[in-house]
C-alpha cells in the first residue's frame, strides 16, 4: 500500500495488523480518486472509519488543504499517527480518536467538501451515519459523500434522508457510491 500521486507520491503506508480493517488495494484508489480528482484540491477532506488513513492522507497528499482522521481503535489508530508523520502531513490533519457517531459533532467546519466512510461491511453502520450526517449544517448541496460498502448494500432510503445517488462505481466485490444532498 502507497501513496498513488501529489506531494507524498510513492512513498509505503503501514497497515494494521490483523482483519478488522480492509485497506482500499491501490487500484481501487486510484479509480476513486480519478472520480474526485476536481474536488480534492483546496478541501476540508473527512475520512471516516479511516483504518490505516491511506484515503484521507492521499487526498492531502493530492492538494485537500485539511483532512479530519475517524477511528477509535488503537492499532489502526497508531497505524494512522505513523502513517501522517511518516508522509509529512501531520500538520494538515485532525485525529479524532473516538466512535464516528461521537465524532460527527466534533467536526467544527462551516462546510466540508468531501466525506468518505468505509465502514465495516453488511451492518447498516453507513445507513446509521448517514442519517445522522444528514442533520449536520457542514454537509451541504456541495459536500460530496463517497461510501465504500458490499455490492449487496441496500441504499434505498437515502431520498427519505434528503441524499440522491450521482454516481455508482462498482468492483468485483465493492462499489463505491456517491452522493450529494437534495438541493431544495
Amino acid at each position: 500500500m502507497r501513496v498513488i500521486a501529489g506531494i507524498a507520491r510513492s512513498l509505503p503506508l503501514k497497515a494494521p495488523e490483523g482483519n478488522d480493517t480492509r485497506p482500499t488495494v491501490d487500484r481501487i484508489k486510484e479509480t476513486l480518486f480519478n472520480v474526485m480528482q476536481n474536488d480534492v484540491p483546496g478541501a476540508v477532506f473527512v475520512d471516516l472509519f479511516s483504518g490505516s488513513g491511506a484515503i484521507g492522507i492521499e487526498a492531502l497528499s493530492r492538494g485537500a488543504k485539511k483532512a479530519y482522521f475517524v477511528e477509535n481503535a488503537a492499532k489502526p489508530l497508531a497505524c494512522i499517527e505513523q502513517n501522517l508523520a511518516f508522509t509529512k502531513l501531520a500538520n494538515k490533519a485532525i485525529v479524532l480518536k473516538q466512535d464516528v457517531s461521537s465524532a460527527i459533532y466534533n467536526i467544527y467546519e462551516k462546510e466540508v467538501d468531501i466525506i468518505f466512510m468505509d465502514p465495516p461491511y453488511d451492518q447498516e453502520l453507513e445507513k446509521k451515519t448517514l442519517s445522522l450526517l444528514a442533520g449536520m449544517k457542514y454537509v451541504t448541496a456541495d459536500t460530496l459523500l463517497v461510501v465504500e460498502a458490499s455490492l449487496k448494500t441496500d441504499f434505498s432510503y437515502l431520498e427519505g434522508l434528503g441524499f440522491n445517488i450521482v454516481k455508482v462505481k462498482k468492483y468485483k466485490t465493492n462499489q463505491h457510491i456517491f452522493i450529494r444532498r437534495i438541493e431544495e
